[in-house]
């Protein structure tokens, strides 16, 4: 298989979890993770489900001889947050997938570092935005200012060189049987020459193995202190402005070189730490945090949207209120009682709790 390159062998510790990824009890677990909710109502999945005994055998017995190989993706358009393309693999792969990430996901977040925070068990964006503004006022208070650094790869999940990362998988020290079928799911990417599918569920641990060559970077080789980053969304603090674009350059430098990445050329900057910064769904003050301008014009736009929905009998109100909800689970977490109030003022049916449920009010 191109780009599968052989093991070393030596008296490397090898990691042996094939067995384990194949397991029918591992496979029915994926099965199960991938059968939740809305998604066991899909036609793709109410087909497999039908003959479930015999394809789950059939799909164990093709891994555990290895004969696994994924099929077509389903391709499809997003717009939310921004317009994009996304392949998602089909029912079957997805339970290998599924099956993959539950037993190398442990293994793999032990390589990399604590202030890694996307598409990780126990970490999130939450953890992410807590950890940028103790950075923030940890550097107010030691240097009385500083510099924030922001560095943002340019669409980063079809830039990311296959070769180059089945390369640094070798790295992990995976047994042999392991690191082939993660080569197989890779290889399987219908993005091109390079790229991996943004509906792949190993997709997001595969990109933490690729983005973690820039975490050693930083923190080893160059040796910065504060430094957070949620997937392909890096953020760091020093002291100096000097100091912030030569760490500026040297991140840039190093994504283009050894990753073969392009840093967003507008959203790749430096500026001071006063100016807060615009991460992970808030603005980030060292003093308070808010929910993004991009975040309140799209929940404005979606509330007038369902609520012409509601009035026409499309929907029902516990549907917009569903809606609303998991937007205020997400404003809870910034100083924004006064905008969720003024938000959905002009809709008597949504409920805005009290600002004891929000950071507090700026």
């Amino acid at each position: 298989m191109n780009g599968q390159q052989a093991k070393p062998k030596g008296d490397a510790l090898l990691v042996f979890l094939y067995d384990k990824i194949v397991d029918y009890q591992n496979l029915e677990s994926a099965y199960t993770q991938q059968m939740r909710g809305y998604r066991k109502y899909r036609k793709d999945n109410i087909v497999f489900d039908i003959a479930k005994q015999i394809n789950m055998l059939q799909l164990w017995n093709d891994l555990k001889h290895e004969r696994y190989m994924p099929g077509e993706y389903l391709r499809f358009r997003v717009y939310e947050p921004k317009e994009r393309w996304v392949s998602a693999p089909r029912i079957r792969d997805k339970i290998v997938q599924f099956a993959v990430h539950r037993q190398i996901h442990e293994h793999l977040r032990t390589k990399w570092i604590s202030s890694s925070f996307g598409c990780i068990d126990e970490r999130g964006t939450q953890a992410a935005v807590d950890h940028v503004q103790r950075m923030l006022r940890q550097c107010e208070q030691k240097n009385g200012t500083g510099w924030i650094v922001k560095v943002d790869a340019s669409k980063f999940f079809y830039s990311i060189d296959r070769d180059i990362l089945k390369r640094i998988l070798l790295k992990y020290e995976f047994d042999d049987a392991t690191y082939r079928l993660l080569c197989t799911i890779i290889d399987s990417s219908p993005e091109g020459e390079k790229g991996l599918p943004l509906g792949n569920v190993t997709s997001q641990d595969l990109a933490n193995v690729y983005l973690n060559e820039i975490d050693q970077y930083a923190k080893r080789y160059l040796g910065i202190k504060w430094y957070c980053r949620y997937m392909d969304d890096i953020i760091a603090v020093v002291p100096t402005r000097e100091a912030a674009q030569q760490l500026l350059f040297d991140l840039k430098l190093f994504m283009r070189k050894r990753l073969k990445l392009e840093a967003h050329p507008k959203k790749s900057q430096f500026f001071p730490l006063q100016q807060g910064v615009n991460a992970y769904g808030f603005k980030i003050y060292t003093t308070h945090r808010l929910v993004r301008d991009d975040s309140k014009r799209r929940m404005k736009r979606r509330m007038k949207a369902m609520d012409r929905k509601l009035k026409a009998g499309l929907i029902e109100e516990r549907d917009v209120v569903q809606s609303v909800n998991a937007w205020l689970g997400h404003a809870r977490h910034s100083n924004s009682y006064n905008l969720a109030r003024k938000i959905f003022a002009p809709y008597p049916y949504i409920r805005v709790e009290g600002e004891h449920f929000f950071l507090g009010k700026v």
